[in-house]
């Protein structure tokens, strides 16, 4: 089956991503945006990620798709994230997640005939999909649910 490890994105520090190096972790793979009301959740995804760092890698992907809530520059966004929140998980350069322009990497997770599990719809941004540690999808968490919340943390623990 196909997995998202056959995935490369360009990192927002200039060096590619390749989702096949995070084989034997699990992956959460969150749309983020800097001036939306869930941009604090970029401090929680911080803290799961330096929590379960071992078996967990956390990839955000910049997207101004919604309500243009992601304005800046990769740059900006880069320096937003590091100063405001220390981020130190994999982001992406801007992308679109949704439209005519959607980034391939979320044409594979919302299309059931592409990851092999489920069709969705990315509503809002810090919507985020699981992904097992063999790259496949095994579920999606809405924009409104705390990266440290159940039943996520579950999912990352089983």
């Amino acid at each position: 089956m196909d997995s998202i490890h056959r995935f490369k994105v360009e990192g927002i520090a200039g060096k590619k991503i390749d989702f096949a190096d995070f084989k034997g972790k699990k992956i959460l793979v969150v749309n983020v945006a800097s001036e939306c009301g869930y941009t604090p959740q970029y401090a929680q995804l911080q803290e799961l990620y330096e929590t379960y760092k071992e078996k967990l890698v956390i990839v955000g992907l910049p997207s101004n798709d919604f309500g243009g809530q992601e304005p800046g520059s990769n740059a900006s966004i880069a320096n937003f994230c590091k100063m405001r929140y220390g981020v130190s998980f994999p982001m992406t350069t801007k992308v679109h997640i949704k439209g005519v322009e959607i980034h391939p990497l979320y044409h594979w997770l919302t299309h059931k005939s592409q990851n092999g599990v489920m069709d969705s719809e990315v509503k809002w941004n810090f919507q985020k999909y699981l992904l097992n540690e063999d790259g496949q999808l095994i579920d999606t968490f809405p924009s409104s649910l705390s990266p440290l919340e159940e039943p996520l943390l579950s999912r990352i623990s089983e």
